[in-house]
C-alpha cells in the first residue's frame, strides 16, 4: 500500500537513476576524442507498478541498461574499405620508392648514361686512333654499367625491405588476433550476466578495423557475441576460444611467403590468397612490379652486351698481340657472362688498356679505320628491342613510363579509398560519435531531474517531521 515511504523510495530510485545518467554523460564527454569510442546512454524504464485503489500506481524509474550507440553495418563497410585503402597506400609508397630509382631529372640517370656511352663512340669514330677519345669511352662505359648495377641493387633492396615489412606485419597481425581473442573472452564473461560489455566491444571493433588495414579479413559475430575472424581463403585467425598464427616460409626466390599454422604444426601457404590490406600491396610490389622492372632492365642490359660484343669481336684495336704482333681482335667489350643489370661489367682488359677497343674493321687499316666504331655507334638508333620494334632508348623510356603509370594508378586508388574511408568514418561519427553540445544538453536535463528528485526527498522528509511531531 503506497505511503510516505513509498514516495521516498520512488524519489530515491529517481535520484540514483539520474545520477547514473550523469555518470554516463561524463563518460561520453571524457571520451570525446578517444578513437573508436561509441557513445553510451542509460535506457530508462518505469519501475514495476503496484495495484492500488482506485488503480495501478507507478513506483518511479529504473535504469534498465547502459546502451551502446553504433551501426553494425557501417563498421563492416569501414573494414572492407580499410582493406582496400591499406593495399593501395602500401603499393603507392613502395612504387614511389621504385620511381626514384628511375628518376631521370637529376642528370645522372640511365638515359643520360646511355646517351653519354653512344656519344663517346661517336667521338671515337671521328678520331679512331685518339687516346683521349678511347679513355673517355672506357670511362663512360664504366659509368653505364655502374648505373645498371646501381639500379638493379636498389630494386633488389626495395624487394628485401618490403619482404622484411611483411614479416614484421605478421607479428602485428598475430598480436592483434591474440587481443581480439582475449576481448572475446572478456565480453563473454560480462554479457553472460546480462550486462553490456560496451567498452570491450569498442576495443574489439577498433582492433578489427586496424587489422583490416593490414590484411583482408572476413568477420562475423555469433549469438554469444563472439567474433570469428577469417583471413586469406577462409583460414580462421580467431574463432573463440582459439586463435591461430600467421608465419613466414622462405620461397624459391629467397623471399618470405605467408603461411597459416593449422595448430598441428603444418603450414599452409596463403600468400596467393591474400587479397587486401598492406600485405597485399607489398606483395604486389615485391612479387609483381619489382621483378617485372628488374626483368625488363635485365633484357635491356643483355641486349646491349650481346649486340656491342657481337660487333666488337669482329673488329681490331690499336694494341698488338704479343705473340703474332698483329692488332688485337676477337675481344668482348663487355664481360660476356654479365648479361643482367646487376652483373653487367666492362671487360677488365679494355679498362686496363683502352687501345684494345676495336674501332677498325680490318687489321690493315689500323689505326685510321673507324668502320667498326661506326657500326657500334649506329646501334643507338637501331630497332634491336621488343622484337625489332624499338631502340634501346625507346625501350627504356617505355619502362620509365610504365613505372610512372603504375605509380599514378596506385596514387589515384589510394586517394579514392582514403576518401571512402573518411566518408564512412564521418557517417559513423554522426551515429556513434560524441557531440559535446548534445551531451551538455543531456547533462543539464539529468541535473534538473536529479535536483527535482532531491526536492521530493526533502519534501518527504518534511512530511515525516510533521507526522513525528503529531505523535
Amino acid at each position: 500500500m503506497p505511503d510516505v515511504y513509498g514516495i521516498l523510495n520512488t524519489a530515491s530510485r529517481a535520484l540514483l537513476t539520474q545520477q547514473k545518467a550523469i555518470d554516463i554523460t561524463g563518460q561520453n564527454i571524457a571520451n570525446v576524442n578517444t578513437p573508436g569510442y561509441s557513445r553510451q546512454r542509460v535506457v530508462m524504464q518505469p519501475s514495476t507498478p503496484i495495484n492500488f485503489e482506485p488503480g495501478q500506481m507507478g513506483t518511479g524509474v529504473k535504469a534498465a541498461e547502459i546502451e551502446r550507440i553504433f551501426d553494425r553495418y557501417i563498421g563492416g563497410q569501414i573494414n572492407r574499405e580499410s582493406m582496400n585503402r591499406g593495399q593501395w597506400e602500401a603499393a603507392h609508397g613502395a612504387l614511389e620508392r621504385i620511381e626514384v630509382v628511375f628518376d631521370e631529372t637529376s642528370g645522372v640517370g640511365l638515359e643520360d648514361a646511355l646517351n653519354a656511352f653512344w656519344s663517346a663512340w661517336q667521338d671515337l669514330l671521328n678520331n679512331p686512333g685518339g687516346y683521349p677519345e678511347r679513355t673517355v669511352l672506357a670511362a663512360k662505359s664504366d659509368t653505364l654499367v655502374r648505373t645498371f648495377n646501381s639500379m638493379a641493387t636498389h630494386l633488389r633492396q626495395i624487394q628485401e625491405d618490403y619482404d622484411r615489412n611483411i614479416s614484421g606485419t605478421l607479428d602485428e597481425i598475430n598480436q592483434m588476433a591474440a587481443q581480439i581473442g582475449d576481448l572475446n573472452h572478456k565480453i563473454s564473461q560480462v554479457e553472460v550476466t546480462g550486462l553490456n560489455a560496451n567498452d570491450y566491444r569498442d576495443q574489439r571493433d577498433l582492433l578489427l578495423k586496424d587489422l583490416s588495414n593490414l590484411i583482408d579479413l572476413t568477420s562475423f559475430e555469433d549469438d554469444a557475441g563472439q567474433v570469428t575472424v577469417l583471413v586469406g581463403d577462409g583460414k580462421p585467425l580467431v574463432q573463440s576460444p582459439n586463435t591461430w598464427q600467421l608465419n613466414t616460409q622462405t620461397n624459391a626466390f629467397g623471399l618470405q611467403n605467408v603461411v597459416w599454422q593449422d595448430g598441428s604444426g603444418a603450414a599452409v601457404d596463403i600468400t596467393a590468397a591474400i587479397s587486401g590490406g598492406q600485405l597485399k600491396g607489398w606483395l604486389d610490389v615485391r612479387d609483381g612490379h619489382a621483378p617485372d622492372y628488374i626483368s625488363r632492365l635485365d633484357t635491356l642490359a643483355q641486349t646491349i652486351v650481346v649486340e656491342v660484343n657481337r660487333l666488337h669481336q669482329s673488329g681490331y684495336g690499336i694494341a698488338t698481340d704479343l705473340v703474332s704482333g698483329m692488332p688485337v681482335s676477337g675481344q668482348d667489350f663487355f664481360v660476356a657472362a654479365g648479361t643482367t643489370a646487376a652483373s653487367m661489367a666492362v671487360n677488365p682488359d679494355i679498362l686496363n688498356d683502352v687501345n684494345r677497343i676495336a674501332a677498325a674493321t680490318t687489321a690493315a687499316d689500323v689505326p685510321g679505320d673507324n668502320r667498326n666504331a661506326v657500326a657500334i655507334a649506329s646501334l643507338q638508333t637501331q630497332a634491336t628491342m621488343s622484337g625489332g620494334s624499338a631502340s634501346f632508348s625507346d625501350f627504356f623510356n617505355a619502362l620509365v613510363g610504365r613505372v610512372g603509370s603504375d605509380v599514378r594508378h596506385a596514387s589515384v586508388n589510394a586517394e579514392h579509398e582514403a576518401a571512402m574511408v573518411a566518408q564512412l568514418e564521418n557517417y559513423r561519427e554522426s551515429v556513434a560519435g560524441v557531440s559535446l553540445d548534445e551531451e551538455m544538453i543531456n547533462l543539464v536535463k539529468y541535473q534538473h531531474a536529479y535536483e527535482a528528485a532531491a526536492r521530493v526527498i526533502t519534501s518527504v522528509d518534511e512530511m515525516l517531521d510533521t507526522i513525528l511531531n503529531m505523535a
